[in-house]
């Protein structure tokens, strides 16, 4: 028995299927980023996608064209870069992109795009003028625990600075909000498009009317869509782990309340709830979100109501009572994300820009209806905490 004495070491078994992830260098396999790319028609997409196919960077990126409609400008210019020859379903450039123009939602194309799998390392996804973005970004928008290849970037919006606001204002039947102020009501990167048709008096107009409908994009100016990479690239909207984004996207809320204070006409508006209270609890103010999101409704309110449209959530929570971790240098906050009815709720990291003392609590919605006097009442009895509504 002597030669058993010593135990072997247990090594967990693999098992290789199919669906095992492949295991890069570094240990961990490197996610691919979506970015949405949306905008009316006119706004300059085109222009912007084909900078970024035909550029020199030391990116490897995969555009998408999705709804590509009867519009060929950019497939013709990139058939001149290949020669002159038209691409059916997949264009490769000698940049080492890739570009792909397909009639469905995007799913397929992904899953088409993921078998050439080590050629690129971004998806940019290009809508059609007249598609809301929020379903389609719910389709990217996945847990890590499903082990998804991909995830969610973020959504940029471009606008034509000259027509936007005609766009915005459209009245259609049987839509409560238009697809233009979807746009740019869901964007995490605005890019005003076309500064140079507007003057500068007219291009801050502009600026503010934006801000007011979604206060918490970042925004930039600019001619013939160009722009910076970084701008559209590496975002990192849905990024619990980065907690601090979210509080600076908050503070620029105040800044622009202390600034303007104009009625919107279409009634689309960021709305902020502070507080500093700490919950002893998270299922209530879940209650509260799910009534919002789901019913339609601020909870405590009559049923007749007009209905309520929350296109983008967005928060910050210092963790209730029975989430707080006994060691104070451990530095989570909650993280609030949701697009249209779907939301989330998980523990992000916060960095040193957080004080560990400080135990306030922000969340940002942004769609129509949204009447603070009775956000507020509603907030006060369900959750009976006192707030402050920017």
């Amino acid at each position: 028995m002597s030669d058993f004495d010593d135990i072997p070491d247990l090594v967990p078994a693999t098992e290789i299927t199919q669906e095992t992830p492949v295991v890069e260098e570094e240990g961990v396999q490197r996610k691919i980023p979506v970015t949405i790319v949306t905008g009316f028609l006119g706004s300059g997409k085109t222009t912007l996608l084909n900078y970024i196919l035909t550029e020199k960077h030391d990116k490897k990126i995969a555009v998408i064209l999705n709804e590509f409609g009867d519009s060929s400008d950019i497939e013709k210019s990139l058939s001149v870069n290949q020669d002159g020859s038209l691409y059916e379903e997949w264009l490769e450039l000698r940049n080492g992109c890739l570009c792909c123009s397909t009639k469905d939602v995007g799913v397929k194309a992904i899953e088409n795009l993921m078998e050439k799998k080590g050629k690129f390392d971004y998806i940019l996804l290009e809508t059609s003028g007249l598609a809301d973005p929020g379903p389609i970004a719910s389709m990217f928008w996945l847990d890590d625990g499903l082990g998804s290849e991909i995830y969610l970037d973020g959504i940029v919006t471009l606008v034509d600075a000259k027509n936007i606001r005609d766009h915005m204002n459209e009245k259609k039947e049987d839509v409560m909000i238009n697809e233009a102020l979807k746009q740019v009501a869901i964007a995490d990167r605005i890019v005003i498009n076309k500064k140079d048709l507007l003057t500068e008096q007219e291009l801050d107009q502009l600026k503010e009317d934006l801000a007011s409908i979604n206060s918490v994009a970042d925004m930039i100016v600019t001619e013939r869509s160009k722009i910076p990479l970084d701008y559209v690239l590496d975002i990192n909207a849905y990024d619990v782990k980065n907690a601090d984004a979210l509080v600076k996207q908050t503070e620029k809320i105040q800044e622009h309340g202390s600034q303007h204070a104009h009625q919107i006409s279409h009634e689309v508006q960021t709305v902020c709830i502070q507080f500093d209270q700490q919950l002893d609890t998270i299922v209530s103010l879940e209650e509260w979100i799910q009534e919002l999101l789901w019913e339609k409704r601020i909870a405590g309110t009559s049923q007749d109501e007009e209905p309520v449209t929350v296109l983008r959530l967005k928060g910050i929570l210092y963790p209730p009572k029975d989430k707080l971790s006994e060691d104070v240098s451990n530095r989570k906050r909650m993280v609030i994300q949701g697009v249209q009815d779907l939301y989330d709720i998980q523990e992000g990291f916060a960095g040193d820009d957080i004080n560990a003392d400080d135990t306030s609590s922000k969340i940002v919605l942004i769609g129509k209806n949204l009447q603070k006097e009775k956000i507020s009442a509603s907030f006060n009895t369900v959750l009976g905490i006192q707030h402050t509504i920017l």
